[in-house]
């Protein structure tokens, strides 16, 4: 026994002393995963800097001159494009296909939904199973997914055709902002009380009371085509500019703020839910670009010029137009395009990025205030609705920028700002999509020259 006693104490001492790779000293874990940039298809890498925001803007809607300032950015991704009719249409079948899956699951129909998680244990609600394809023509599948279409009074020569008042996203997210502001009013109450500890309100701690769900209707409202303009002849880009093959490179329109935000936390979520698949590090989330990121991007590094190609000019040395906008009062088609035109009809920016200027304006993640270049801080240049402010239409008001086909050229300016409420869609107004980059600068890893100790 003795023996045995001192074999299995020597043991100990191989693998805790001599065996163990740390010997006492802090390193960090190891085996980590190794991580590499990923570049995404369609996405510029922008490098961090900064720029003076709003250099010679003159804020012509309410006769007041900007106060230009001097922003920093950190490096981001953008897309080169807006998103166009056909990205945005797979988000639609997206979620058609799913809310199809949990209905033939829950009509008991197998293969759609999974109940059992691998150790046996039951998943509550199901997960949807998306390994099997769905047979659309089926009769059983058509039984089920029948008030997915319009009823019959509503079909138009028998067609059946899906309802897209059924086409709803449903997401949840995590208001940081909310708990932020929480916990610093405790922290001031504590402080104003004179106690020791921060005394945390009731149910700050409980991380779900800051989980927000939302349900997104994500169809593009076609009327805008005829809703937006009086005795509008508009008709055949109501019926045909989302649907038809046509159109698919062009810029998706009829999209609210809110909708947009929606594609956004599906684009993140369908990408992180692959690289999980393959072992991969996830990425940062997709969203709207801020205000400032906006004009940084759009800029393309020239600084103190009015368009993305600097400049005073909006015809090159031939006299060809250089963006898609009015040029003209009711002169629509002398720069080539009467309505929206097929995304990157025109040269890009110097970073790669195409119609920041005209075809759509596009939607910022910024709330829009007059004052936001001087109460914005420099390090975050994003401005939202706060419980201090006194307009509850504040957070309502998003940020728009660009011009687009129906504007004139003091809209298409890069400095130029407006804004519209994030429940309207318009047939003018689109957006693109950023991704924060983790880390600094493309290639600034431990391994790079700048962070080897010398």
């Amino acid at each position: 026994m003795k023996k045995l006693f001192l074999l299995l104490s020597a043991s100990v001492i191989l693998l805790y002393g001599c065996g163990s790779s740390e010997r006492g000293e802090v390193i960090g874990v190891q085996n980590r995963p190794d991580f590499e940039d990923l570049d995404l298809n369609g996405m510029v890498f922008i490098n961090q800097g900064n720029f003076t925001m709003g250099a010679g803007a003159q804020n012509e809607v309410y006769g007041t001159e900007e106060q230009p300032r001097t922003m920093q950015v950190s490096s981001f991704f953008m897309d080169e494009t807006e998103i166009t009719n056909n990205e945005y249409r797979q988000f639609v079948y997206w979620v058609l296909d799913s809310i199809a899956r949990r209905k033939l699951g829950e009509a008991g129909i197998e293969g759609f939904l999974i109940e059992e998680d691998d150790y046996g244990e039951p998943i509550d609600p199901p997960m949807l199973d998306y390994s099997e394809d769905i047979e659309w023509d089926e009769q059983e599948t058509r039984e089920a997914l029948e008030d997915l279409y319009y009823a019959e009074k509503d079909r138009f020569y028998r067609r059946r055709v899906v309802d897209p008042s059924k086409l709803n996203y449903e997401y949840y997210w995590i208001d940081y902002s909310d708990a932020s502001r929480k916990e610093k009013a405790a922290n001031v109450k504590d402080e104003y009380e004179g106690t020791m500890f921060a005394s945390r309100p009731k149910g700050l701690n409980n991380r779900s009371n800051f989980i927000k769900k939302e349900v997104v209707n994500v169809y593009p409202d076609t009327l805008c085509w005829v809703h937006d303009y009086t005795y509008s002849m508009n008709e055949e880009f109501t019926r045909q500019y989302f649907t038809s093959v046509a159109y698919d490179n062009y810029p998706v329109v009829g999209i609210s703020w809110i909708q947009a935000k929606a594609f956004c936390v599906w684009r993140s979520n369908f990408l992180n839910r692959y690289l999980e698949s393959i072992d991969y590090q996830q990425m940062n989330d997709f969203r709207l670009p801020t205000e400032s990121e906006w004009e940084f991007a759009a800029r393309g590094g020239i600084s103190g010029e009015a368009y993305p190609w600097g400049g005073p000019y909006v015809r090159n040395p031939n006299g060809c137009f250089l963006a898609n906008y009015e040029p003209l009062k009711g002169a629509y088609d002398d720069d080539g395009g009467v309505k929206t035109l097929m995304v990157g009809h025109y040269a890009p920016n110097d970073y790669g990025l195409y119609d920041m200027a005209g075809n759509v304006a596009e939607w910022c993640l910024d709330s829009y205030n007059e004052s936001t270049y001087t109460v914005a801080n420099a390090l975050s240049p994003y401005y939202n609705y706060s419980a201090s402010n006194n307009d509850p239409q504040a957070m309502k008001r998003k940020v728009v920028r660009g011009g687009s086909w129906k504007d004139q050229k003091y809209f298409i300016q890069v400095q130029t700002r407006t804004y519209e409420f994030q429940d309207t869609s318009k047939s003018y107004i689109g957006f693109r999509c950023v991704q924060q980059y983790l880390g600094r600068v493309k290639g600034d890893n431990l391994k790079s020259a700048s962070n080897v100790a010398h």
